[in-house]
Parts: structure tokens; C-alpha cells; sequence
């Protein structure tokens, strides 16, 4: 799973097979090793929600993915899903998560198991 942040803005992307052990599982983790301490991002379904929520503890940020999608999401071609989700502090955070497709321009990271590129 890729993740992507600018400012306000957090961007999961996840592989073919990512989305099918997270539609199983309703849980994705990744991580990033640093010297002093280790950074998580996770995907975790959740009852009782219909849009994307977010939330960061413990060196981990955590999106919330409505369960319900998760029944079909790894077969169907829906790409992904957004939402503007309001902080309890009122501010506004853009959560994306999306499935991953094949680059159209050089790169030197592994695609064998991206979405093909509907572009191509």
C-alpha cells in the first residue's frame, strides 16, 4: 500500500492483491522503519459508517473504510473512494483511498500486481 499526504490531504493506494486481503481481512497495514521509531499507515473497515473517516495515534494514521464496501470492492470497478471528513476540531481532511494503476510513464517500482491502466 502506497500512501501520499499533502497538507490536509491523505491518499491510500492500494494493489490487486492488497484489495482483495483487505476486502477478506477488513484490515491493510504498512510501515516505514526509522531509526528512533516506526511509522504505520493502516486500512480498517468499520461497522456503522458510510464515508471515509481518519484518525492519527500512536505514530500510526488509521483510515476507516465502511464495512459495507468492503463486500465487493477487489471484484467490482469502482476505483476508489473520497470524502471530505470534518475533524472533531473542525478542520477539513481529504481522504482518498483508490486502487493502484500500472504507470503510464517510466518508473522503476515494481507494477505486476497494479490494476491495468485504463488509458492505456
Amino acid at each position: 500500500m502506497k500512501i501520499r499526504i499533502k497538507d490536509n490531504t491523505i491518499r491510500y493506494r492500494l494493489t490487486k492483491s492488497e484489495v482483495e486481503t483487505f476486502c477478506e481481512t477488513g484490515f491493510f497495514t504498512g510501515k516505514t522503519q526509522f531509526d528512533t521509531a516506526v511509522f504505520y499507515y493502516e486500512l480498517k473497515a468499520k461497522e456503522g459508517i458510510s464515508v471515509l473517516e481518519a484518525d492519527f495515534l500512536k505514530d500510526t494514521i488509521t483510515v476507516y473504510f465502511p464495512q459495507e464496501d468492503t463486500k465487493d470492492w477487489a471484484t467490482n470497478a469502482i476505483v476508489g473512494f473520497d470524502t471530505i471528513y470534518k475533524t472533531k476540531k473542525g478542520k477539513e481532511l481529504i481522504i482518498l483511498v483508490e486502487k493502484d494503476f500500472v504507470c503510464m510513464d517510466e518508473t522503476i517500482e515494481d507494477q505486476s500486481d497494479n490494476y491495468p491502466n485504463p488509458n492505456c
